[in-house]
């Protein structure tokens, strides 16, 4: 899969999923324009971190989803408004079909786009310091867990966090946060699998609804993007700076 760098904003077509991958700290110098598309309550949230990193990472992450928007809504950024559903999750208001889900991690930042359907991502940091087991063994299914100590030593670290992307893609896509337990539905995490959601054990059907794609960004970190349904492409893109 390549992440293409458009020169122009790209259509959306109705069988679409398009993902932008961008560097907040790269395009750091833009805040300011970017923060001024942002609305009073989110300014009022940049403020409230306490370093100036992280103040600018939010208003260039929340002013880039606002850019991104306002293209494929052919409107002003600072026109966009949102709703939040009972789970918090971002919806956009009024009549529209688009739907969207971002997640960030460190300096990098996932943005997922679709016409009328769910759709969820999430970016996690491989870190070090994570102690993959014990928090596998407390939040994972027993399936999950198994496998996850099936794989030799120097893969699980790896076999966590793919396991752990691919689950909160899928939570973020049906938007119940942290109401339906991790450990009440199962996805596939050995690399000789094809990722998918394995097991919905609240719903049992609910499993042949949605695709599991991972995404590939680099070393240090990986990502996955949970998609309603099967018949849909996937187009990736980079955001550089342009102005």
């Amino acid at each position: 899969m390549t992440w293409l760098k458009p020169l122009t904003h790209p259509p959306l077509l109705t069988h679409e999923v398009h993902v932008w991958q961008a560097n907040l700290d790269e395009l750091a110098s833009q805040w300011e324009i970017l923060a001024r598309t942002l609305s009073p309550d989110e300014q009022t949230r940049a403020k409230r971190y306490h370093f100036e990193i992280h103040q600018h990472r939010f208003a260039v992450g929340r002013g880039l989803l606002r850019l991104l928007l306002g293209q494929y809504l052919a409107v002003m950024p600072e026109q966009i408004q949102f709703e939040y559903g009972t789970r918090g999750k971002p919806i956009l208001s009024g009549q529209t079909d688009l739907y969207f889900n971002v997640s960030h991690s460190q300096e990098l930042i996932l943005y997922a786009f679709t016409s009328g359907r769910e759709l969820g991502i999430d970016i996690e940091y491989l870190n070090e310091r994570t102690e993959c087991e014990q928090i596998a063994r407390r939040f994972f299914s027993p399936q999950e867990y198994a496998d996850l100590l099936a794989l030799p030593l120097p893969q699980r670290r790896w076999g966590f966090f793919a396991c752990w992307t691919r689950k909160e893609a899928y939570i973020k896509a049906i938007g119940d946060g942290m109401a339906l337990p991790l450990d009440q539905f199962a996805v596939t995490l050995h690399p000789q699998q094809p990722v998918a959601l394995r097991h919905t054990y609240h719903a049992p059907a609910e499993a042949s609804r949605w695709s599991l794609y991972d995404l590939p960004i680099n070393e240090h970190y990986l990502a996955a993007l949970a998609v309603q349904g099967q018949d849909w492409q996937l187009r990736c893109f980079e955001y550089k700076k342009q102005f």
